[in-house]
């Protein structure tokens, strides 16, 4: 791998990273846009999402909505909290929040809760 591809990638991931975790702990006002992480990186959307793609074969919205989902996934098994709560939390509207979940996985974020009670 080139060099500054790598370092545009590592960048993103920390930043991701970071991101998610403000997500997780309620930090975060709202949910970034690949164009506010380009514009954080002092690149275009582009070519950050070009590079992304080119280096881990994967988009940088896959990247976000994986960790996002699992962020939600930890929220809902191991909290008492609603899931509007959740999705509040996660800066969702509760209802695109249900579609999110049931589009990645098949089945709605109650249904999902549900099935995991031990």
């Amino acid at each position: 791998m080139k060099v500054r591809p790598a370092e545009i990638t590592e960048q993103f991931i920390a930043i991701l990273d970071q991101h998610i975790l403000e997500l997780k702990e309620g930090l975060a006002e709202r949910t970034y846009h690949l164009q506010d992480i380009a514009a954080m990186m002092h690149i275009h959307p582009r070519h950050l999402s070009n590079t992304i793609s080119d280096t881990l074969h994967r988009s940088p919205c896959d990247l976000f909505e994986e960790r996002l989902l699992s962020v939600a996934k930890e929220l809902i098994l191991n909290t008492n909290h609603s899931i509007a709560y959740i999705a509040r939390h996660l800066t969702y509207d509760p209802s695109n929040f249900g579609k999110f979940f049931k589009a990645f996985e098949g089945i709605t974020p109650k249904q999902f809760r549900d099935m995991n009670k031990v």
